[in-house]
């Protein structure tokens, strides 16, 4: 097994999950195994069929795989949003006025979309099977560090609701975990983990791209973090989980890129 070099910031991680102290969101990371696989080598049902295929009436015959169904461009009732539905209802979501005044987490035009979800039925309509289909879109606007919501009827394209909230901070998306890890990239505070991605692969680290992403939201606690991190939670901030692609993990857990500010900044490791 490789030795792990402690001089570097982001030392490579070989276990399957990392265990976040102190302010931090527990994240769990399961790695793919060979589930299904038979490791004893004995006797199992799996090789009394490879004994029995091609023979008698019972013999087992090779599986046959279908081609999914094509999805619709609608769907009906508690139906998942279909992918139709969903950039039809985004682009209503996102109109002209919030286009022109938010802004996105690399600092572009228009809010940064988070997510788009099937909308619970309203009270009176929980029994009722033809109720209205609505879906809810969610907007950060970095602009002003304000979420976003929207929603909208499938049917009618009307958007019924608009809600704005601060200090509400809901999982980040595969864009801003991109975005943390660019800032981080280009920081000084990410010379370790440059060197661990090059002990890991022998090349050079220059983007998002090279590495698989996983995010958790940081909330600053009174004393706890340095100054410059004492909005997170107000601002929006992230720890990162990177992973070498087809590679080890790289602990980078003392590190939080602020997004709304675009800093990045090492916690106290006591």
């Amino acid at each position: 097994m490789r030795e792990i070099v402690h001089r570097h910031l982001g030392k490579v991680v070989a276990g399957a999950a990392l265990a976040v102290a102190g302010t931090a969101v527990m994240v769990g990371i399961t790695l793919p195994g060979t589930a299904g696989a038979d490791e004893s080598g004995g006797s199992g049902s799996a090789t009394q069929a490879t004994q029995q295929a091609g023979q008698g009436p019972d013999a087992v015959r090779p599986g046959v795989v279908e081609q999914a169904p094509a999805e619709g461009k609608k769907g009906t009732g508690r139906d998942p949003l279909t992918d139709d539905e969903i950039q039809r209802v985004a682009k209503l979501a996102l109109n002209q006025q919030l286009l022109n005044t938010g802004e996105n987490v690399d600092g572009g035009r228009g809010p940064q979309r988070l997510s788009v979800d099937l909308a619970d039925p309203e009270a009176n309509e929980l029994d009722d099977p033809n109720a209205p289909r609505r879906a809810d879109v969610t907007f950060y606007d970095y602009k002003t560090d304000t979420l976003v919501t929207k929603t909208v009827d499938l049917a009618t394209g009307k958007v019924e609701q608009t809600g704005t909230q601060h200090g509400v901070q809901p999982p980040l998306s595969r864009a801003e975990n991109a975005e943390a890890a660019k800032l981080l990239i280009a920081d000084p505070l990410g010379a370790g983990l440059k060197a661990d991605y090059k002990d890991a692969t022998g090349h050079e680290l220059t983007s998002p791209d090279q590495l698989l992403l996983n995010g958790a939201v940081y909330r600053a606690t009174p004393g706890g973090q340095p100054a410059v991190l004492d909005k997170c939670g107000e601002h929006r901030c992230v720890r990162l989980f990177p992973k070498v692609k087809n590679g080890p993990w790289i602990d980078a857990r003392w590190l939080v890129v602020d997004l709304s500010a675009r800093k990045v900044a090492m916690l106290d490791r006591r």
